[in-house]
């Protein structure tokens, strides 16, 4: 524990704990939730099988914060820089991710209290992290090196966590609504991603409805916090809603060739 003398610094990025995640010395505050013992069981859980892509739970302190140690790096938050935005990262992206399924398939989550489950055709197979935006994994010397940030972890699936990841960080959704290097590459991008994790042929067939499902679970959990007077997601909910809305029905209009995209011969694969 670092001493009471050490200042704390508040950490950007997040919407649920916006302003309320701070550093103190080598570790970081955040608020409990109901769900929190959950959580800290899988963490130490991914400690102990040696796990090193996640933060280590160290306890609570005086003010009732879980306490978790400072992961060092770079997360990726906006102005989003051009390295981040690479092939090479988008594939070190699905390396960690299938490290942690790995690494989390030991895992029984049954005797805890959960977040809100992926809905049924995508959950129970393991504890996926359900939150991969760009600001959740932390990156060192231009790869991915932890996520952070476990807070909506709940048993889900790899298929799951495949497809969030893939949607935000390809990112699919249409051109219109991408103003960076990832322009026009969306598509490519998401069989570079799959391709990099090696996700399975089955797996794949699903990948596309999974997309689609994690899309609106993830939007709904976003409005229903705005309806509830969240402001930071009310502000967030009013500059997306446009965007969410036109990429569901760019999903459902062109699910064909997502999953063609997914399931022909050809494979993209990562630049060296």
């Amino acid at each position: 524990m670092p001493e009471e003398s050490d200042p704390e610094v508040t950490l950007e990025g997040g919407l649920a704990n916006h302003g309320q995640v701070v550093r103190v010395g080598n570790t970081v505050r955040r608020p409990q939730r109901p769900t929190s013992p959950a959580t800290h069981a899988l963490l130490r859980h991914l400690a102990d099988v040696g796990f090193s892509g996640a933060p280590r739970f160290l306890g609570i302190d005086g003010q009732g914060r879980e306490v978790l140690s400072y992961v060092p790096g770079t997360a990726i938050t906006p102005p989003y820089p051009a390295w981040a935005l690479s092939d090479e990262a988008l594939a070190s992206v699905a390396d960690l991710l299938r490290d942690y399924h790995r690494a989390v398939s030991t895992f029984d989550p049954s005797p805890h209290v959960w977040p809100a489950a992926p809905p049924a055709p995508f959950a129970g197979e393991l504890v996926s992290h359900n939150d991969l935006n760009l600001d959740n994994i932390v990156f060192r010397d231009g790869r991915a090196a932890s996520l952070i940030d476990f807070d909506l972890a709940s048993p889900g699936s790899r298929v799951w966590d495949v497809a969030g990841a893939a949607r935000l960080w390809a990112p699919l959704r249409p051109d219109r609504y991408i103003d960076d290097s990832r322009r026009g590459r969306a598509l490519e991008r998401f069989r570079l991603f799959v391709d990099c994790y090696a996700l399975g042929e089955l797996d794949r067939v699903r990948l596309v409805s999974a997309v689609l499902s994690n899309h609106e679970w993830s939007y709904d959990i976003v409005g229903s916090a705005a309806a509830d007077g969240h402001a930071a997601f009310s502000d967030y909910w009013r500059r997306a809603m446009e965007r969410a809305h036109g990429t569901r029905q760019w999903y459902l209009d062109d699910a064909d060739v997502l999953q063609q995209v997914l399931l022909g011969e050809r494979g993209m694969r990562r630049t060296s």
